[in-house]
């Protein structure tokens, strides 16, 4: 009877052990433009994979590009484009082709002041003091509005009213906060429950700018993770896709 206790802890303690060992834990940095829709598609991916863990870093798609450059340790990047996993993927740092995974809109969004009826020309007015985007030197968003303001005729009028938060979701804390008198931000953070409660938007035409076409990859230092892999599945899947839609992405057929 000792004999048969003795080996069933041996096989129980075994099996427990294997289980750990193959727990796994990745890192992905993601656009703050998907900040919302990616934390709720983490929390049900992590529910069906208790023993692994996705862990998430929010940010600048160009930062995040610069610091896998520099060999950062990160397993999965979301980009707010397609250029920049395509520098990546030609540097030989990704072990997967870019996937589009969403298309983005921008919005003109504001706390102080009723933005839904708030085009690129009013943008001019002397109502508006300071104006937010994100630092088109390195966040897509930020470039998609510069070029917008072109395109509409009206940059020159704005440029000096710009303030440049480091990504998109900085400078929605900048609206929120009074820095600035309204933003150019995308939908997706604009439709967040929090924001909603904030401020109203209203819709940029997206054919007065380059589409914002989002990539993920999987690096070149998470070639052989089970886990990247099945999160890029599970990423694709209807229920992902339904709640990246709810953010007010258009997410492109498979």
């Amino acid at each position: 009877m000792i004999k048969i206790f003795h080996t069933l802890v041996i096989v129980v303690a075994f099996a427990f052990g294997s289980s750990i060992a193959m727990a796994e834990t990745i890192t992905i940095v993601a656009a703050s433009s998907i900040k919302f829709a990616m934390a709720d598609i983490v929390n049900k991916f992590n529910a069906e994979h208790r023993n692994d863990g996705v862990k998430t870093i929010y940010g600048a798609s160009g930062k995040f590009t610069s610091q896998i450059q520099n060999g950062a340790p990160f397993d999965m990047f979301f980009a707010a484009d397609t250029n920049f996993p395509q520098i990546l993927k030609k540097e030989g740092l990704t072990s997967t082709d870019p996937v589009v995974y969403a298309i983005g809109k921008l919005v003109i969004w504001s706390s102080m002041m009723d933005a839904t009826k708030m085009t690129l020309q009013k943008l001019s007015e002397p109502a508006i003091r300071k104006l937010a985007i994100a630092n088109p030197e390195h966040a897509p968003y930020g470039m998609r509005a510069k070029e917008a303001m072109k395109s509409a005729g009206v940059w020159e009028k704005i440029k000096d009213k710009l303030v440049f938060g480091e990504n998109v979701e900085h400078t929605a804390q900048m609206v929120s906060t009074g820095a600035a008198d309204a933003g150019i931000i995308p939908l997706s953070l604009a439709l967040n429950p929090a924001m909603v409660k904030q401020g109203g938007y209203s819709l940029i035409d997206d054919g007065i700018h380059e589409p914002l076409a989002q990539a993920f990859v999987i690096t070149k230092r998470a070639k052989d993770s089970t886990l990247a892999r099945q999160f890029a599945a599970y990423f694709q899947t209807p229920e992902a896709r339904k709640i990246m839609e709810s953010y007010g992405f258009v997410v492109p057929k498979k």
